[in-house]
C-alpha cells in the first residue's frame, strides 16, 4: 500500500500548522508531556507515521525507551508522574469521543488543571487536537511510517 497523494503540501496550510506549533511550544508545557500526549493519541488512532515520528521526537527530547514502550499501558506502570498521567488521561478522553464515550469529564479536566496552568493546558489541548488532525490525514491518505518531521 502506498500513500494516496504524492505531494500534499499547500503552503498556506503548512504556514498555518507552523503557527499552531509555535503557539503550542510557547504555552510553557513540558515538551516531554507534549510528546507523550502526541504518542498516546496516535496509538489510539492507529497512525503509524505519527507513532514513528512521535517516538523519534520524544527520544530527541531525552525520553527513554522504557517509558516510550509503556505509554500504551501508562495506567499499569509507575513510570509516569501524576502530571503526565493527568495529561495522558486528557489525551485519551479528548481522542476517544466517538461511540458514546463520555469525552473529557469534569474529573479528567480537574485532574489536569491540578497540574497545569491555563497556558499549559491550552498547549496540551491544542497538541492533542493537532495530533488528531494529523492522524486523520495520515489514515485517510494511507501515509506510511518512516518519516520524521
Amino acid at each position: 500500500m502506498s500513500a494516496r497523494l504524492k505531494n500534499q503540501s499547500n503552503p498556506d496550510v503548512v504556514s498555518a500548522i507552523q503557527q499552531l506549533i509555535k503557539g503550542i511550544q510557547a504555552g510553557g508545557a513540558d515538551p516531554l508531556v507534549l510528546e507523550l500526549v502526541h504518542l498516546r493519541a496516535s496509538q489510539i488512532n492507529g497512525c503509524s507515521p505519527c507513532v514513528y515520528a512521535g517516538v523519534a521526537s520524544a527520544k530527541r527530547h531525552g525520553e527513554t525507551d522504557e517509558r516510550l514502550h509503556n505509554v500504551v499501558a501508562w495506567r499499569e506502570t509507575a513510570l509516569f508522574t501524576q502530571a503526565e498521567r493527568a495529561a495522558l488521561a486528557l489525551a485519551e478522553a479528548a481522542t476517544r469521543i466517538q461511540d458514546g464515550s463520555p469525552g473529557v469529564t469534569d474529573a479528567i479536566w480537574e485532574a489536569a488543571a491540578a497540574h497545569f496552568d491555563e497556558a499549559q493546558l491550552s498547549a496540551i489541548v491544542t497538541e492533542i487536537a493537532l495530533t488528531n488532525f494529523f492522524n486523520r490525514i495520515n489514515r485517510t491518505l494511507q501515509e506510511r511510517a518512516g518519516k520524521t518531521w
